[in-house]
């Protein structure tokens, strides 16, 4: 896999890093006895990192959009699920949630403020 490094990736691969980080939260924040916030972070984190991989290796619109998608349930997964007064879980799913939105929603603005190309 031959992949040049522009920064169009830049969001992705924080996207990568932040999924990661939200898979390992319950271990390394000590939230591991809460289930709905485990739970919510691992299969969150796994979704998101999967994404940012997929629109490294592979382009496509669709990624970005699902991943704004994906960071906005994880900003408001807290009250959703009833873990918002778990003083470990809930900032850390709040503020990746938000920067995980914010990363998907700089990489869609930029399509749009992209040349168009002439692909063959």
């Amino acid at each position: 896999m031959n992949i040049t490094w522009r920064k169009e990736l830049i969001p992705d691969v924080l996207n990568l890093l932040l999924g990661a980080g939200l898979f390992l939260s319950p271990w390394v924040l000590g939230f591991f006895d809460q289930a709905a916030a485990t739970w919510n972070s691992w299969l969150s984190g796994i979704a998101i990192a999967g994404l940012a991989i997929a629109a490294i290796s592979t382009f496509a619109e669709w990624e970005e959009w699902t991943a704004l998608a994906a960071g906005i349930w994880v900003a408001i997964s807290p009250w959703v699920m009833s873990y918002s007064g778990d003083h470990a879980a809930a900032p850390i799913h709040v503020v990746a949630g938000i920067l995980i939105a914010a990363a998907a929603a700089v990489r869609i603005w930029s399509l749009d403020q992209e040349y168009p190309r002439v692909t063959t």
